[in-house]
Protein backbone atom coordinates (compact mmCIF):
# COMPACT_ATOMS: atom_id res chain seq x y z
CA UNK A 1 0.00 0.00 0.00
CA UNK A 2 1.34 3.45 -0.74
CA UNK A 3 -0.27 7.12 -0.16
CA UNK A 4 1.01 9.82 -2.12
CA UNK A 5 0.17 13.21 -1.85
CA UNK A 6 -1.21 14.85 -4.68
CA UNK A 7 -2.66 18.23 -5.40
CA UNK A 8 -5.59 18.57 -3.36
CA UNK A 9 -7.25 20.78 -6.45
CA UNK A 10 -6.93 18.04 -8.18
CA UNK A 11 -10.28 16.63 -10.41
CA UNK A 12 -11.38 13.00 -10.62
CA UNK A 13 -11.52 12.86 -14.15
CA UNK A 14 -14.39 9.93 -14.13
CA UNK A 15 -17.29 12.16 -11.62
CA UNK A 16 -15.69 15.74 -11.58
CA UNK A 17 -15.56 16.10 -7.56
CA UNK A 18 -12.11 17.26 -6.51
CA UNK A 19 -9.69 14.78 -4.13
CA UNK A 20 -8.54 15.29 -1.10
CA UNK A 21 -4.50 14.24 -2.50
CA UNK A 22 -4.48 10.93 -0.68
CA UNK A 23 -4.09 7.52 -2.35
CA UNK A 24 -4.41 3.89 -1.36
CA UNK A 25 -3.32 1.84 -3.89
CA UNK A 26 -3.70 3.83 -6.81
CA UNK A 27 -7.74 4.51 -5.53
CA UNK A 28 -8.09 8.84 -4.64
CA UNK A 29 -10.33 10.15 -1.91
CA UNK A 30 -12.77 12.24 -2.95
CA UNK A 31 -13.39 15.55 -1.49
CA UNK A 32 -17.34 15.21 -1.52
CA UNK A 33 -18.91 17.77 1.05
CA UNK A 34 -21.76 16.94 3.17
CA UNK A 35 -24.82 17.78 2.09
CA UNK A 36 -26.12 21.41 3.47
CA UNK A 37 -29.49 20.45 4.84
CA UNK A 38 -27.18 17.65 6.99
CA UNK A 39 -25.33 20.41 7.88
CA UNK A 40 -27.88 22.99 9.17
CA UNK A 41 -29.34 20.25 11.24
CA UNK A 42 -25.94 19.66 12.97
CA UNK A 43 -25.20 23.20 13.41
CA UNK A 44 -28.60 23.58 15.14
CA UNK A 45 -27.87 20.60 17.30
CA UNK A 46 -24.84 22.40 18.43
CA UNK A 47 -26.88 25.21 19.03
CA UNK A 48 -29.37 23.06 20.68
CA UNK A 49 -26.75 22.07 22.97
CA UNK A 50 -25.90 25.08 23.82
CA UNK A 51 -28.54 26.44 24.75
CA UNK A 52 -29.93 23.27 26.90
CA UNK A 53 -26.99 23.86 29.04
CA UNK A 54 -27.91 27.32 30.14
CA UNK A 55 -31.90 26.65 30.34
CA UNK A 56 -31.79 23.46 32.36
CA UNK A 57 -29.61 21.37 34.80
CA UNK A 58 -26.17 20.11 32.71
CA UNK A 59 -22.56 20.26 33.72
CA UNK A 60 -21.47 18.79 36.92
CA UNK A 61 -19.43 21.01 39.22
CA UNK A 62 -17.62 19.63 42.24
CA UNK A 63 -20.38 18.84 44.88
CA UNK A 64 -23.10 20.11 42.71
CA UNK A 65 -24.30 20.59 39.30
CA UNK A 66 -25.72 24.33 37.31
CA UNK A 67 -29.02 24.69 38.56
CA UNK A 68 -30.28 26.04 34.94
CA UNK A 69 -31.87 29.10 34.08
CA UNK A 70 -35.08 27.72 35.30
CA UNK A 71 -33.85 25.70 37.58
CA UNK A 72 -35.51 22.40 36.84
CA UNK A 73 -34.70 18.88 37.94
CA UNK A 74 -36.91 15.73 37.32
CA UNK A 75 -36.27 14.68 41.08
CA UNK A 76 -37.56 18.29 42.15
CA UNK A 77 -41.08 17.06 39.97
CA UNK A 78 -41.37 14.03 41.65
CA UNK A 79 -40.98 15.12 45.00
CA UNK A 80 -43.58 18.31 44.44
CA UNK A 81 -45.98 15.16 43.01
CA UNK A 82 -45.24 13.22 45.79
CA UNK A 83 -46.33 16.24 48.23
CA UNK A 84 -49.51 16.84 46.31
CA UNK A 85 -50.50 13.23 46.09
CA UNK A 86 -49.72 13.80 50.13
CA UNK A 87 -51.69 16.80 50.36
CA UNK A 88 -54.33 15.51 48.35
CA UNK A 89 -54.39 12.09 50.78
CA UNK A 90 -54.06 13.70 54.03
CA UNK A 91 -58.00 14.34 55.07
CA UNK A 92 -58.59 10.34 54.66
CA UNK A 93 -54.81 9.84 56.81
CA UNK A 94 -56.31 12.47 59.70
CA UNK A 95 -59.02 10.32 59.89
CA UNK A 96 -57.39 7.10 59.92
CA UNK A 97 -55.10 8.60 62.54
CA UNK A 98 -58.22 9.10 64.63
CA UNK A 99 -60.42 6.65 64.24
CA UNK A 100 -60.35 3.18 66.68
CA UNK A 101 -59.99 0.45 64.56
CA UNK A 102 -64.05 -0.80 65.49
CA UNK A 103 -64.59 2.84 63.60
CA UNK A 104 -62.27 2.11 60.82
CA UNK A 105 -64.38 -1.60 60.29
CA UNK A 106 -67.51 -0.30 60.60
CA UNK A 107 -66.71 2.42 57.71
CA UNK A 108 -66.59 1.27 54.26
CA UNK A 109 -65.11 4.30 53.09
CA UNK A 110 -62.22 4.36 55.52
CA UNK A 111 -61.63 0.64 54.92
CA UNK A 112 -61.23 0.63 51.93
CA UNK A 113 -58.53 3.34 52.13
CA UNK A 114 -56.95 1.68 54.79
CA UNK A 115 -56.38 -1.04 52.39
CA UNK A 116 -54.88 0.85 49.73
CA UNK A 117 -52.66 2.79 51.84
CA UNK A 118 -51.65 -0.25 53.80
CA UNK A 119 -50.72 -1.91 50.61
CA UNK A 120 -48.56 0.71 49.39
CA UNK A 121 -47.23 1.74 52.54
CA UNK A 122 -45.90 -2.13 52.93
CA UNK A 123 -44.83 -2.22 49.64
CA UNK A 124 -42.38 0.69 50.20
CA UNK A 125 -41.26 -0.47 53.72
CA UNK A 126 -41.88 -4.39 54.72
CA UNK A 127 -42.19 -5.70 51.04
CA UNK A 128 -38.19 -5.82 51.06
CA UNK A 129 -37.87 -8.20 54.00
CA UNK A 130 -41.16 -10.14 54.09
CA UNK A 131 -42.04 -10.41 50.49
CA UNK A 132 -44.34 -8.58 48.37
CA UNK A 133 -47.17 -10.65 49.49
CA UNK A 134 -46.04 -10.86 52.57
CA UNK A 135 -45.25 -14.40 52.60
CA UNK A 136 -41.53 -13.84 54.53
CA UNK A 137 -38.39 -16.02 53.92
CA UNK A 138 -35.92 -17.17 56.28
CA UNK A 139 -35.61 -15.43 59.37
CA UNK A 140 -38.78 -13.34 58.12
CA UNK A 141 -41.84 -14.10 59.27
CA UNK A 142 -44.50 -14.87 57.09
CA UNK A 143 -47.61 -12.50 57.33
CA UNK A 144 -50.12 -14.80 55.72
CA UNK A 145 -50.81 -17.83 58.05
CA UNK A 146 -52.07 -17.84 61.51
CA UNK A 147 -48.93 -17.76 63.35
CA UNK A 148 -47.86 -15.00 65.06
CA UNK A 149 -44.44 -14.61 67.35
CA UNK A 150 -46.12 -11.32 69.34
CA UNK A 151 -49.33 -11.33 70.13
CA UNK A 152 -52.25 -12.76 68.53
CA UNK A 153 -52.68 -11.08 65.39
CA UNK A 154 -54.66 -8.42 66.81
CA UNK A 155 -55.06 -4.78 65.17
CA UNK A 156 -53.73 -3.86 68.64
CA UNK A 157 -50.82 -6.08 68.45
CA UNK A 158 -49.85 -5.41 64.79
CA UNK A 159 -49.89 -1.79 65.41
CA UNK A 160 -47.60 -2.13 68.27
CA UNK A 161 -44.97 -4.15 66.49
CA UNK A 162 -45.10 -1.45 63.49
CA UNK A 163 -45.00 1.10 65.87
CA UNK A 164 -41.99 0.15 68.12
CA UNK A 165 -40.38 -2.86 66.23
CA UNK A 166 -38.99 -5.99 67.63
CA UNK A 167 -35.61 -5.33 69.28
CA UNK A 168 -35.46 -1.93 68.31
CA UNK A 169 -33.96 1.32 69.40
CA UNK A 170 -37.31 2.60 70.41
CA UNK A 171 -37.89 2.88 74.43
CA UNK A 172 -41.28 0.37 74.18
CA UNK A 173 -39.57 -2.22 71.85
CA UNK A 174 -41.00 -5.38 72.04
CA UNK A 175 -38.07 -7.96 73.37
CA UNK A 176 -37.07 -11.40 74.24
CA UNK A 177 -34.14 -13.27 72.59
CA UNK A 178 -33.34 -17.17 72.35
CA UNK A 179 -30.15 -17.20 74.39
CA UNK A 180 -27.03 -19.09 73.00
CA UNK A 181 -27.03 -22.41 75.06
CA UNK A 182 -23.61 -22.93 73.03
CA UNK A 183 -21.87 -20.86 75.45
CA UNK A 184 -21.26 -23.35 78.92
CA UNK A 185 -24.84 -23.39 79.20
CA UNK A 186 -25.76 -27.13 77.45
CA UNK A 187 -22.87 -29.70 76.03
CA UNK A 188 -22.86 -30.83 72.32
CA UNK A 189 -24.78 -33.94 73.27
CA UNK A 190 -27.37 -32.16 75.13
CA UNK A 191 -28.06 -29.42 72.22
CA UNK A 192 -28.49 -32.61 69.80
CA UNK A 193 -30.48 -34.25 72.32
CA UNK A 194 -32.98 -31.60 72.51
CA UNK A 195 -33.13 -30.98 69.03
CA UNK A 196 -34.60 -34.30 68.29
CA UNK A 197 -36.69 -33.61 70.72
CA UNK A 198 -38.48 -30.68 69.49
CA UNK A 199 -38.32 -32.40 65.93
CA UNK A 200 -40.34 -34.89 67.38
CA UNK A 201 -42.46 -31.92 68.49
CA UNK A 202 -43.81 -31.03 64.96
CA UNK A 203 -44.16 -35.26 64.49
CA UNK A 204 -40.40 -34.90 62.26
CA UNK A 205 -38.17 -38.02 61.80
CA UNK A 206 -35.46 -37.83 64.31
CA UNK A 207 -31.97 -39.28 64.07
CA UNK A 208 -31.97 -43.69 64.73
CA UNK A 209 -30.73 -43.91 67.77
CA UNK A 210 -31.42 -40.20 68.79
CA UNK A 211 -32.50 -40.36 72.88
CA UNK A 212 -36.02 -38.40 72.89
CA UNK A 213 -35.89 -38.73 76.82
CA UNK A 214 -33.14 -36.76 77.41
CA UNK A 215 -33.56 -33.86 75.05
CA UNK A 216 -37.37 -33.79 76.52
CA UNK A 217 -35.24 -33.26 79.99
CA UNK A 218 -33.08 -30.94 78.58
CA UNK A 219 -36.25 -29.01 77.21
CA UNK A 220 -37.81 -29.12 80.47
CA UNK A 221 -34.89 -27.96 82.31
CA UNK A 222 -34.06 -25.11 79.80
CA UNK A 223 -36.65 -24.51 77.20
CA UNK A 224 -39.95 -24.57 79.24
CA UNK A 225 -39.71 -20.56 80.87
CA UNK A 226 -39.99 -19.10 77.09
CA UNK A 227 -41.78 -22.15 75.13
CA UNK A 228 -44.59 -23.58 78.03
CA UNK A 229 -44.44 -26.92 78.99
CA UNK A 230 -46.47 -28.29 75.82
CA UNK A 231 -43.85 -26.20 73.58
CA UNK A 232 -46.88 -24.07 72.39
CA UNK A 233 -44.87 -20.77 72.96
CA UNK A 234 -45.53 -17.45 74.58
CA UNK A 235 -46.53 -14.72 72.21
CA UNK A 236 -45.60 -11.93 75.22
CA UNK A 237 -41.88 -13.34 75.00
CA UNK A 238 -41.86 -13.69 71.01
CA UNK A 239 -40.91 -17.23 71.68
CA UNK A 240 -42.56 -19.43 68.95
CA UNK A 241 -44.85 -22.32 68.80
CA UNK A 242 -42.80 -25.14 68.35
CA UNK A 243 -45.56 -27.86 67.37
CA UNK A 244 -47.05 -26.57 64.89
CA UNK A 245 -44.58 -27.17 62.12
CA UNK A 246 -44.03 -23.36 61.13
CA UNK A 247 -40.38 -22.79 61.30
CA UNK A 248 -38.86 -19.03 60.82
CA UNK A 249 -35.52 -20.54 59.97
CA UNK A 250 -35.49 -23.69 59.28
CA UNK A 251 -36.78 -27.14 60.63
CA UNK A 252 -33.54 -29.90 59.80
CA UNK A 253 -31.52 -30.32 62.39
CA UNK A 254 -28.84 -28.61 61.71
CA UNK A 255 -30.42 -25.46 61.78
CA UNK A 256 -32.22 -26.18 65.36
CA UNK A 257 -28.63 -27.37 66.45
CA UNK A 258 -27.14 -23.68 65.17
CA UNK A 259 -30.13 -21.85 66.75
CA UNK A 260 -29.75 -23.74 70.24
CA UNK A 261 -26.22 -23.39 69.88
CA UNK A 262 -25.32 -19.75 68.82
CA UNK A 263 -29.58 -18.06 70.14
CA UNK A 264 -31.56 -16.15 67.79
CA UNK A 265 -32.72 -12.78 68.11
CA UNK A 266 -33.70 -10.65 64.52
CA UNK A 267 -34.54 -7.48 64.63
CA UNK A 268 -37.24 -5.20 63.18
CA UNK A 269 -37.33 -1.29 62.76
CA UNK A 270 -39.87 0.82 64.86
CA UNK A 271 -41.44 2.54 62.29
CA UNK A 272 -43.31 4.80 64.83
CA UNK A 273 -40.31 6.94 63.95
CA UNK A 274 -40.54 7.35 60.30
CA UNK A 275 -44.40 6.71 59.16
CA UNK A 276 -47.22 8.53 60.41
CA UNK A 277 -50.04 7.21 62.80
CA UNK A 278 -52.53 6.94 59.94
CA UNK A 279 -50.50 4.98 58.18
CA UNK A 280 -49.23 2.99 60.66
CA UNK A 281 -52.82 2.34 60.85
CA UNK A 282 -53.40 1.60 57.41
CA UNK A 283 -50.62 -1.16 57.59
CA UNK A 284 -52.00 -2.93 60.45
CA UNK A 285 -55.67 -3.28 58.96
CA UNK A 286 -53.46 -4.41 55.66
CA UNK A 287 -51.23 -6.98 57.32
CA UNK A 288 -54.57 -8.32 59.29
CA UNK A 289 -56.04 -9.28 55.67
CA UNK A 290 -53.03 -11.27 54.53
CA UNK A 291 -53.69 -13.96 57.63
CA UNK A 292 -55.76 -14.76 60.31
CA UNK A 293 -56.00 -13.85 64.33
CA UNK A 294 -56.80 -15.34 67.04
Amino acid sequence: MSVTSHDPKNVDATTGTATTGHEWDGIRELNTPLPKWWLYIFYATIVWALGYWVVYPAIPLASSFTKGMINYSSRGEATADVEQLKLARAPMVNALAKASFEDIQKDPKLLTFARAQGKAAFGDNCAPCHGAGGGGSKAFPNLVDDDWLWGNGSLADIQATITHGIRSSDPDTRQGNMPAFGDGVLKPTEISAVADYVRSLSSLPVEQGADLNAGQKVFADNCVACHGENAKGNPELGAPNLTDQIWLYASDKATIVEGITKGRGGMMPNWGSRLDAGTIKALAVYVRTLGGGR
